[in-house]
C-alpha cells in the first residue's frame, strides 16, 4: 500500500466507497455521507463526528497511531525526539540532501541495495520505478494482483498518467502462483507483489511461494517489483531479515507513515543506475520538494523505535485474534470471520454478518460507554456475501497490555451493543 493510504467506507445508499485517509484519523465505524441533502444528511453528518469523537477519545484501543493526536501534540513528539536522531546543528535540507540523503542510506543498507530515493507519496514512487523499468525493459505490461493499490485506490493512473499496463494472473484474495506466472499468454516487463495483500486480509505467500513466484517471473524475463509498504512486519511470517526477503525483488518500495507511524513518504530501493533514473522522474512528476526535514526525521524515529518493536506486535496480534474469535462464540454469533486465523503480520480482518451501520454504532456506544475502542476503523460492505461488513485491526504498542480475557470480554460487549 502507498503513502496516500484508502480506507473504506460505506455511503448512505449502503453502497461502497472510499475514504483517503491514514491510520484512523477518519475512524468511528463507518462512513457516512451526507447526500440526500436537508436535515437527514446533517443528521449523518452529526452522527459520523459523534463517532469520531468518541473514537478519539477512547481509553483502551488496540493501537493509537500519531494521525489520532493532535497538531500541537505531534510537533512537540517530533520536536522532542529530533535531537537524539540527527545533529540538529547541521544544514536544512534542500531538494534531497541531508537528513533526506542519510535516511535514503539508511533504507538502502536496511534492504540490501545499492542505492534508494526518498519519494513524497508511495503513490508517485510505484509508478516512477515500474515506468522505469518499462522503459528498460520494453513492456510496460505489469502483473498485479486485482486488489493491490494501484487497481483499488489511484484513479487508473498507472495507464492514464504512466502508461503501464496491468494485467492479471488470478482473481482469487491470494498471491498468485508460479505456474499462474509461467502459464500467462502474453509477454509481461514486470511482477509486483504487494507484501502483504492488505485487501485480501494483509496475507502473505509462504517463503518457498514467493521464492517460486518470483523464479517464474525471471524464467519470463521480467523483473520483479515488491509493493513493501507494509514489508517491514513480514520477518516474522517469513522467518527471514528484511534484506534477505529483499534480495528476492529487483526493486522495493516502502512506506514511512504506516506501520513506522512516520508523517509521510515512501522510499524506492534497488540497483544504483535505475534509482539514479527515478530520480529524474521524480523531479518530472512534480516529487522534488524543496524541504523535507520533518518527514525524513520521523522516518528516522520510526526506524528507530517502531521498526524493532514489529515482530512483538505481531506476536501479539496472534494472540488478540484468536481471543477474538473465543469471544464471538462466546457472544454467541452464528458465523463471523477473523481472517487470516492467525494473522501474518500485526493487521487482519474481522468479518460479522451486520450492516456497517449497526456495527459503526456498535463501536461509538461501547466506546462512549466503556472508553474502549476496540474496532476504530471503519466497517464497509464488500457486497459479497451480502449483508456482511468487514472492518481492519491493528494491534500496536497501545494493544500490548490486553489480555486475552480482555480481548473476550471487549467483543462480548461489542456484539451486546449491535442494534439488531
Amino acid at each position: 500500500m502507498t503513502d496516500d493510504e484508502e480506507i473504506h467506507g460505506t455511503d448512505a445508499s449502503g453502497g461502497t466507497s472510499t475514504t483517503s485517509a491514514s491510520g484512523v484519523a477518519d475512524g468511528g465505524g463507518v462512513t457516512v455521507s451526507s447526500a440526500g441533502g436537508g436535515d437527514e444528511g446533517e443528521r449523518k453528518e452529526e452522527r459520523n463526528e459523534r463517532r469520531k469523537r468518541a473514537v478519539r477519545g477512547a481509553k483502551r484501543v488496540l493501537a493509537r497511531p500519531s494521525a489520532v493526536v493532535s497538531l500541537g501534540e505531534r510537533l512537540s513528539q517530533l520536536a522532542e525526539r529530533a535531537a537524539t536522531l540527527y545533529d540538529l546543528s547541521s544544514p536544512v535540507d534542500t531538494y534531497g540532501d541531508g537528513v533526506v540523503a542519510d535516511l535514503e542510506r539508511r533504507v538502502a543498507e536496511s534492504l540490501g541495495k545499492e542505492d534508494a530515493a526518498f519519494f513524497p507519496t508511495g503513490t508517485m514512487a510505484q509508478q516512477v520505478t515500474l515506468r522505469c523499468w518499462a522503459e528498460r525493459t520494453g513492456n510496460g505490461r505489469v502483473v498485479l494482483h486485482p486488489l493491490s493499490h494501484p487497481e483499488l485506490f489511484e484513479s487508473d493512473a498507472f495507464r492514464r498518467v504512466s502508461g503501464l499496463r496491468p494485467v492479471r494472473a488470478t482473481g482469487a484474495p491470494r498471491h498468485p502462483t508460479a505456474e499462474e506466472i509461467r502459464r500467462l499468454p502474453e509477454s509481461f516487463g514486470a511482477l509486483m507483489l504487494e507484501l502483504p495483500l492488505r485487501d485480501a486480509g494483509f496475507l502473505l505467500p509462504s517463503w518457498e511461494e514467493l521464492v517460486e513466484v518470483t523464479e517464474a517471473a525471471r524464467e519470463r524475463d521480467a523483473v520483479v517489483h515488491f509493493d513493501g509498504a507494509r514489508l517491514w512486519e513480514s520477518t516474522t511470517h517469513f522467518g527471514r531479515p528484511l534484506n534477505e526477503i529483499a534480495a528476492l525483488a529487483d526493486t522495493v518500495y516502502v512506506s514511512f507513515y504506516k506501520s513506522l507511524d512516520g508523517l509521510s513518504g515512501a522510499a524506492v530501493a534497488g540497483p544504483r543506475s535505475l534509482i539514479e533514473e527515478t530520480r529524474l522522474w521524480r523531479h518530472r512528476y512534480g516529487g522534488n520538494v524543496f524541504q523535507q526535514f520533518p518527514a525524513a526525521l520521523a522516518a528516522l524515529a520510526g526506524l528507530d523505535d517502531e521498526l524493532p518493536r514489529l515482530p512483538e506486535y505481531v506476536a501479539h496480534a496472534r494472540l488478540v485474534a484468536g481471543a477474538m474469535a473465543e469471544g464471538f462464540r462466546d457472544a454467541g454469533l452464528a458465523w463471523f470471520t477473523v481472517h487470516p486465523e492467525v494473522p501474518h503480520t500485526h493487521q487482519f480482518q474481522v468479518w460479522l454478518p451486520f450492516s456497517a451501520e449497526a456495527l459503526g454504532d456498535a463501536v461509538m456506544r461501547q466506546a462512549e460507554e466503556s472508553g474502549i475502542a476496540l474496532f476504530p476503523r471503519p466497517w464497509w460492505e464488500p457486497g459479497l456475501p451480502p449483508g456482511v461488513a468487514v472492518t481492519e485491526v491493528t494491534v500496536s504498542a497501545a494493544g500490548l497490555d490486553w489480555t486475552a480475557t480482555d480481548v473476550r470480554a471487549a467483543v462480548r460487549d461489542f456484539v451486546n451493543s449491535i442494534d439488531r
